[in-house]
């Protein structure tokens, strides 16, 4: 059980935690849908970002899609996870030589997103660890 009850508005155990302020709730949801589909960064690369970065922020309800799928990596998706597990070690105090690194495979826009993308995921994951949100049950 989360350390606060769940309120009677959202749809996920996570959105219904917002719930209690519907304003926070919704806006949070928005920004969600809006950085995790396609983009300028498609939805996969977002989603094995997303799965590093669930690993570190100890977010056991984050963690249930799993480990990152070795299978779907691929150049860019590679440098965007290696540059989440930069951030996850300097927790934002990222070297430019490690955004060098990311100007050979992404545009400034992408990058832009892809940090946005890491800052508000991390955000997410960190809440639903500070409400020790679990997975839920089948």
């Amino acid at each position: 059980m989360a350390r606060i009850k769940e309120s009677s508005f959202g749809e996920t155990p996570f959105q219904r935690l917002l719930g209690h302020n519907i304003e926070v709730m919704q806006g949070w949801t928005q920004l969600g849908s809006v950085l995790e589909n396609d983009g300028l960064l498609s939805f996969e690369l977002k989603e094995q970002v997303r799965r590093t970065l669930a690993q570190s922020n100890k977010c056991e309800y984050c963690k249930t899609k799993g480990k990152p799928d070795w299978d779907k990596f691929d150049e860019k998706i590679s440098l965007a996870v290696g540059f989440a597990e930069v951030f996850l070690k300097q927790k934002g105090g990222i070297p430019n030589s490690t955004f060098k690194i990311l100007y050979e495979g992404f545009t400034e826009e992408e990058i832009s997103e892809l940090c946005a993308f890491i800052s508000f995921t991390s955000a997410s994951q960190y809440f639903g660890a500070m409400m020790q949100l679990k997975p839920t049950q089948k």
